[in-house]
């Protein structure tokens, strides 16, 4: 058995082309990003947006996040991975999309608004500048 085929009634895991991946993800809402800091990898929750093709998430200026994604060296990237998904557990059924990138602090206007639910404040937007998007769904056949 194959990703792609499945007997019936069986998952069947189909993997999800870049442009699907975009459209799934492009509504926003909350996201996970995934980076390596002094102490050990590292996961947070975060409240993002996709704007025009990369994702941008605020965080807190001078915050942990800020310091943790910044390599300290002009024109060099921190190579982050970013994963949302949607999961329905009552049918079983859902996708995941994952981003892989370098995480860079925007300067100057943004425009577009990332609400965030996690109060206090968040000054600092960061863009993913996605090098890979890759994706998966799981379907019942």
């Amino acid at each position: 058995m194959t990703e792609d085929t499945a007997p019936a009634g069986m998952p069947r895991l189909d993997r999800l082309d870049r442009e699907e991946c975009l459209r799934l993800i492009s509504p926003g809402g909350v996201g996970r990003i995934a980076f390596n800091n002094p102490s050990g990898p590292v996961i947070l929750p975060v409240n993002y947006t996709v704007e025009q093709g990369a994702v941008l998430f605020r965080t807190a200026l001078g915050g942990p996040m800020d310091a943790d994604l910044r390599t300290g060296v002009e024109g060099a990237d921190f190579m982050v991975a970013f994963e949302v998904d949607q999961i329905d557990e009552s049918t079983r059924e859902g996708w995941s999309v994952l981003v892989r990138g370098g995480a860079h602090h925007v300067t100057g206007d943004v425009n577009t608004t990332v609400e965030t639910w996690a109060g206090g404040e968040r000054e600092l937007y960061i863009r993913i500048a996605p090098v890979e998007i890759s994706g998966r769904r799981i379907q019942r056949g």
